[in-house]
């Protein structure tokens, strides 16, 4: 029994699945397993009718899907039969998930909706989904209310029996314990449960334990290993690939359920990924660096458009509510809405071909198998803290250049700010790609360049939007219209130089030789 959520609409999907919030924990329990009483807690606890519950279970054949924490299959029985994919959410505790469902008509002969399989492209890369195992449970499920007598838990004891797979014959025995409403009786209950000889369940789902057993399976793309200072450079640098693809992935299945800020991330971590090969181009083979580099930036300019609007509605509509009384502001409003939905609606045409793009699949197979094992150089086997700070410091020093000379373009052109935007965006990612080895010492100087980045980054937003309002006044424009687009446009105009003084004023004390400390030695 989960919680509904409404449903965003999906990229490119038919129908619109219905989306769940799961919040639970499984444990792991013998044959002679007694259910403790659950009334002891105070509350009143309803025995429900017990179910018939068959499910198919659908992977790669090398479980991509199961490897990367999400679970496709097809259940009949019950109150939510129909297709179901559960995801996982953010860093959100390993129990909770997304169940996103649709009805089992959604296809015909056991195969996977197109909808999902679109959703799921960026971790299957194409692979062909199959049934990988098939069960049969039952399930006895019991309800346990709070004190005002609602339902605040689902307690249920599934007896499994594998159908088909590699463990075709194994039974065994598990509890779920699920959240329907927030309640302080779910550790309650949860210790109950260990103290009447449940264990935690190694598996987070039935269908993982149906294809692997009760075990955890490593994750692909692997989880970064934190190198330490004297650790050679090229295993801080396989972390930040890894880090980068997996945020990367992650974010694909949100861009494709059009979640909030989902455009946004995935271009922060393509960013990430694309900055930190060139920052630590010697320690990779240069070939397929520039191959990396390049395609990165692709992907990121794709989806440039349509984060480019979202930022640019923000703004323009803070700005309008903030007009003079005696401005048009609905007719500002209207004027900048109706050219911003119809950049949106392109944006989202291209994103969507993209993502199913043969050139994408094959972009996010380089970057599987970099997660794996990347191209290191000779130079990689150094230890880190002789390799890495000179690659940085050759990054601020650029940055440094840059912002020096910005002191005589006070009254100068937009083009130079965001080139010094590009280059302060490089430093910050480099420095922050070195604080898993170097920590404190990394993390000082990457907070004085995250400054740098907002200011750069709202002075390009300002210069953009006042662009956009400007090429919204033409000759068709009304009196009205135009007026109040004059004095939105005058707005950004005057924030835009506002920033200029501000980015002066803060860079002395940016750029303190305190924050690069660490960057002229070997720190240990």
């Amino acid at each position: 029994m989960d919680q509904s959520a409404p449903g965003p609409k999906t990229l490119g999907f038919v129908s619109e699945p219905a989306t769940f919030r799961e919040v639970e924990c499984k444990f792991s329990v013998g044959d002679g397993f007694s259910m403790p009483d659950l009334t002891l807690t105070g509350t009143q606890v309803t025995a429900m009718p017990a179910i018939s519950l068959s499910a198919t279970y659908y992977d790669t054949d090398d479980l991509r899907l199961a490897r990367h924490g999400v679970t496709l299959r097809r259940r009949t029985g019950g109150d939510d039969a129909g297709w179901h994919v559960k995801l996982p959410v953010g860093e959100a505790d390993e129990g909770v998930r997304d169940e996103l469902r649709l009805p089992l008509t959604a296809a015909k002969g056991g195969k996977v909706p197109g909808e999902l399989r679109q959703l799921l492209l960026g971790v299957t890369r194409g692979g062909l989904l199959r049934v990988q195992a098939s069960q049969r449970t039952r399930r006895k499920p019991l309800l346990v209310h709070n004190r005002d007598g609602e339902p605040c838990l689902e307690v249920v004891d599934d007896s499994v029996s594998l159908t088909e797979g590699p463990l075709a014959g194994t039974k065994y025995r598990e509890i779920e314990v699920e959240v329907i409403r927030d309640s302080d009786l779910q550790p309650i209950v949860t210790e109950m449960l260990l103290e009447a000889g449940a264990a935690p369940a190694m598996s987070s789902s039935k269908g993982v334990r149906a294809v692997a057993g009760d075990v955890e399976l490593s994750p692909a793309p692997p989880l970064p290993e934190r190198a330490k200072p004297k650790d050679s450079a090229g295993l801080a640098v396989t972390g930040h690939i890894r880090a980068h693809v997996i945020a990367l992935v992650t974010q694909d299945i949100r861009v494709r359920r059009r979640l909030p800020d989902s455009v946004h991330q995935f271009r922060v971590a393509a960013r990430r990924l694309r900055s930190g090969l060139q920052a630590f181009g010697p320690l990779l083979d240069q070939q397929w660096s520039e191959r990396m580099r390049g395609e990165l930036k692709w992907i990121a300019s794709v989806l440039g458009a349509a984060r480019d609007r979202e930022v640019q509605e923000a703004r323009l509509f803070a700005a309008i509510r903030k007009l003079p009384g005696d401005v048009d502001r609905a007719a500002a409003f209207v004027a900048v809405q109706d050219h911003l939905e119809g950049q949106l609606a392109v944006a989202n045409e291209h994103i969507e071909a993209t993502l199913q793009s043969k050139r994408y699949l094959v972009l996010l197979d380089a970057l599987a198998a970099a997660a794996e094992s990347p191209p290191l150089t000779a130079s990689a086997s150094e230890p880190a803290n002789v390799v890495l700070p000179p690659l940085v410091r050759k990054r601020w020093k650029r940055l440094a250049h840059e912002a020096n000379m910005l002191h005589d373009e006070l009254q100068g052109h937009d083009k130079h700010w965001h080139e010094t935007r590009i280059t302060a965006k490089k430093a910050r990612y480099s420095v922050e790609a070195c604080i898993p080895v170097f920590g404190r010492p990394a993390k000082k100087p990457a907070k004085q360049l995250e400054v740098v980045t907002e200011l750069l980054g709202e002075h390009q937003d300002c210069a953009v939007a006042a662009d956009t309002v400007r090429s919204l006044i033409t000759k068709d424009t009304g009196p009205q219209t135009s007026f109040a687009l004059g004095a939105l446009y005058a707005t950004q105009r005057q924030r835009t130089a506002a920033i200029r003084h501000e980015f002066i004023e803060a860079w002395p004390l940016i750029s303190h030789t305190e924050w690069r400390k660490w960057l002229k030695g070997k720190p240990s």
